[in-house]
């Protein structure tokens, strides 16, 4: 019998070598250019190890993800992934972890904080827009050439995240860091057209939701 569409997919055949938090970082780097993320649920207990949930806020995210990552080389290993057999699922497997108490709890502190930080929000908005605006006045992007010049990325971000982000454009050739500095990297295609596409769609993303990344052309 068919599993019916739904908001979460399940993952499986994830690399069980990675440490958990890496790993959740990783899956939303991956797939939050699917839409917006509620939920990514990766527990290392034995009945869970080389699995994961991610729970989507539209329906028509989750469909998008499973077709178009199905397979994707994931830490070396190809994702297989499915919707998840009802939404619940998430929850009946975190039973195992959270007590029904501790869970209601759980809920009621991330609704006060997702309340506290939507409070804070606009603020911060406002200013994010004019800092970027006025940097934009300031450093003008060099000219067009088929290397990426990355910064503003978080402390957490490595090689594999930034891969599995630009990969998915035409043309990506490698991610280059810089020893010692964890806020820049460069990342290279095969001709400047390719690496404009890649630019134009990545210009913002947030890794994490601090840090959105700035992109311009590299300096020849």
């Amino acid at each position: 019998m068919d599993i019916r569409p739904n908001h979460t997919i399940y993952i499986n055949n994830v690399n069980d070598k990675i440490k958990k938090e890496e790993l959740k970082r990783s899956l939303y780097a991956l797939f939050s250019q699917f839409g917006q993320i509620v939920e990514i649920v990766a527990l290392k207990t034995m009945k869970m190890r080389g699995q994961a949930f991610v729970v989507f806020k539209e329906l028509a995210s989750a469909t998008n993800a499973l077709r178009q990552m199905q397979g994707f080389p994931f830490y070396n290993k190809a994702m297989r992934i499915q919707y998840a057999k009802t939404d619940s699922d998430v929850i009946s497997k975190m039973r195992g972890t959270f007590g029904d108490k501790d869970k209601k709890k759980e809920k009621k502190k991330k609704a006060q904080e997702q309340a506290a930080s939507a409070a804070k929000k606009p603020a911060q908005g406002s200013t994010n827009v004019q800092t970027t605006s006025s940097q934009n006045q300031q450093a003008p992007d060099n000219p067009p050439n088929y290397i990426l010049f990355l910064n503003n990325l978080p402390e957490e971000t490595n090689e594999m995240m930034l891969s599995m982000l630009f990969n998915q454009f035409p043309g990506f050739k490698e991610v280059r860091l810089v020893p010692g500095r964890h806020d820049i990297a460069f990342v290279e295609f095969e001709s400047e057209g390719q690496a404009g596409t890649a630019r134009d769609a990545l210009q913002g993303f947030r890794i994490t939701s601090s840090n959105a990344m700035k992109i311009t052309y590299a300096k020849k």
